[in-house]
């Protein structure tokens, strides 16, 4: 599986910001897939995730009501919808899907990762 994000940016607080992420290879309604972030001197923290059958969605507690996951099967592509952005959202974002389920995608157990988009957020 081959991953490949794009969309980061620079933006002000409470701006919108889009971020794609397309899928390349193998994948299954099984695949559980999203996003990532790590800023920096932290740890890579869960941001959100969908099934790719498109089911159910998953999102930290720090992004529920400003986020959102969605996925386009036909584009092989998943989307995260940033609204109301904050300063603490400035991260690396990282596209990443696990064929394991959901408990092991957010625990990064067997998940395959794509190169890191920058989301900066200035106040």
């Amino acid at each position: 599986v081959q991953l490949q994000a794009s969309g980061g940016g620079l933006v002000q607080a409470g701006d919108s910001l889009s971020l794609s992420c397309a899928v390349s290879g193998r994948t299954a309604s099984n695949y559980v897939m999203g996003w990532f972030r790590q800023a920096p001197g932290k740890e890579r923290d869960f941001v959100a995730a969908i099934k790719w059958s498109g089911d159910s969605t998953y999102y930290a507690d720090s992004v529920k009501g400003r986020f959102t996951i969605s996925r386009d099967k036909a584009k092989n592509t998943v989307y995260l919808q940033m609204n109301s952005l904050k300063p603490e959202d400035t991260a690396v974002y990282y596209c990443t899907t696990n064929p394991y389920g959901t408990n092991s995608f957010i625990t990064r157990s067997g998940n395959y990762w794509g190169q890191g988009t920058q989301v900066t957020v200035s106040s």
